[in-house]
This record gives structure tokens, sequence and C-alpha cells, in this order.
């Protein structure tokens, strides 16, 4: 690779190291060390946001990018969801609920791309809310673990928050997905 081909694809550099972290976080949190994945999922926040400027202010998006940034923040985002759960950290209905939809999108995509009639999945607002209550959870679940904090009713609240965004952002994407299969 050339050295121009190399500065060209940092975003997506940045992006697939993030994606490496997500088994490595997933090794902490099974080993209870919590310390450790809070920070691998703090680095990959911030590592999301860099690549992200990185793209938009030096003109670097790239087709792979698209697809490469939003698959690396869910592989993480899933990872530690079915991590927590299995710990025993998150209820096992929300690891499900946010799996669950997750599958349902991807399942949509690839019967539209079946029947000839893709679907491009744009995020809408519902969705966008709903991730960063992802996030905010994850982050909050694995933080008090880290630091020893005992802070249940927040923590409740989180969970209801993420349940709600969860099913009204696949409702929204299962009401698109039907009326462009129906044209």
């Amino acid at each position: 690779m050339q050295f121009s081909q190399l500065t060209n694809n940092i975003p997506n550099l940045i992006t697939l190291a993030r994606m490496l972290m997500t088994p490595v976080a997933v090794l902490a949190i099974v080993s209870q060390n919590f310390l450790t994945a809070f920070l691998i999922f703090v680095f990959a926040g911030v590592s999301d946001a860099v690549d992200g400027f990185i793209a938009r202010h030096f003109d670097l998006r790239t087709e792979l990018g698209a697809y490469l940034d939003p698959l690396a923040d869910k592989a993480l985002l899933i990872s530690i969801y079915v991590s927590l759960a299995i710990y025993g950290a998150l209820p096992v209905w929300v690891a499900i609920a946010v799996v669950s939809r997750d599958v349902m999108i991807v399942v949509a995509v690839v019967v539209s791309w079946l029947l000839d009639k893709p679907v491009e999945i744009r995020p809408v607002w519902e969705s966008k809310f709903n991730t960063a209550a992802q996030i905010a959870l994850a982050g909050f679940a694995l933080g008090v673990r880290a630091f020893g904090y005992e802070v249940a009713p927040v923590q409740t609240g989180l969970e209801w928050l993420v349940a709600a965004t969860t099913v009204a952002s696949g409702g929204v994407y299962v009401a698109q997905w039907l009326d462009h299969m129906t044209r």
C-alpha cells in the first residue's frame, strides 16, 4: 500500500481498530475486569468521533467507511450488551430487545435485496436517540462496575429508556420497510 493510500484510509483504519477492540472488551467483561472494559468503551467512542471528524474535515469519506463505521459501532454495542446480560449486569430481556431489533433490520435489508427491491437504510431521529440511550446504558453499566458504585434506580430507568426507544425505532424501520416493499 502506498503512503497516499494509507493516509486516505486513516478513518477506515481507525474504524478497523475499533472493531478489533470488541473481543477485548468482551474478554474484559467476562473476566470481570470492568475498568478495562469501560476504558475500551470510552476509547471506542473517542475513536468513533475522531475517525468521523477526519473523514469529514479532510474529505476522506469512502463507501467502505460508510459500511464499516456503523458495523463497528453495532458490533461493539451488541457484544457489550450480550456480555453484560450473560454476566448479570443487564437484564437478558434488554439485550434480547437490542439484538432482535438489529437482526430484524438486517433481515429486512437482505429480503429487500433478494426480492430485487433494495432498500437504503438511513438513520431516523428515533434510531439516533436509541443509539444514544444504548451508549448511555452500556457506559453507565460498565462505569458503575468499574468504579464500584451502586445506583440501581438510574440503571433501571436507562434500561426502560433503551427498551422504549428500541421498540419505537424498530417500529419506524418496519413501517418504512413495509412502505418501500409494497410500492
